[in-house]
């Protein structure tokens, strides 16, 4: 019996190659686009705490002073179960975050807060999204600000002449102890 011997052309070899490549790397058409990564774990009294550090480390970079949570009926910590990009849901106890205070500062100092605020959120990693210092604008100081690692979003604006809105929203996060649920 002869053996053939299999001749390789630059472009056969550079196709298997990136075929060898495709099926190492996963992408084989098994990807779940990380649907089911490792979310997060955080209990809700930790992300509520680490919310409030978060805005008050805003409020001192602003020289601004935390308002105390006066209305009831609006809390600083909102609580929402985590919703998927195709609108479902987990029976895992995952959630997200949505964490609001106002601090108190003279108008006329806002628009220096805002820019130190994102000043310090850019040398921590943070992508700014939106930013605006216009007065012919409401509001009219603003910073929006995301994490690309870990999530976060944080953003911080002037609702009145002597309060500005500090606000951090958490990833999908997961209690500990529970186990995630898959799709």
């Amino acid at each position: 019996m002869a053996l053939r011997r299999l001749v390789f052309s630059p472009v056969l070899h550079r196709s298997t190659t990136a075929l060898v490549l495709t099926l190492l790397l996963g992408g084989c058409g098994m990807s779940d686009d990380g649907v089911n990564d490792p979310l997060p774990r955080m209990s809700k009294k930790k992300a509520e705490e680490w919310a409030r550090h978060w805005t008050e480390s805003m409020a001192r970079t602003a020289k601004a002073q935390i308002e105390p949570e006066t209305d009831p009926d609006v809390p600083a910590a909102d609580f929402t179960e985590c919703i998927g990009k195709s609108g479902e849901s987990a029976d895992d106890g995952r959630f997200t975050l949505s964490y609001n205070m106002r601090a108190r500062l003279p108008k006329d100092q806002h628009a220096d807060a805002i820019r130190a605020i994102r000043d310090t959120l850019e040398e921590k990693g943070f992508e700014i999204v939106g930013y605006r210092s216009d007065p012919s604008k409401d509001p009219a100081n603003l910073v929006d600000a995301k994490h690309p690692k870990d999530r976060q979003f944080v953003s911080a604006g002037d609702v009145s002449d002597n309060l500005l809105t500090l606000i951090v929203s958490t990833p999908c996060l997961l209690p500990p102890g529970a186990e995630q649920q898959q799709w």
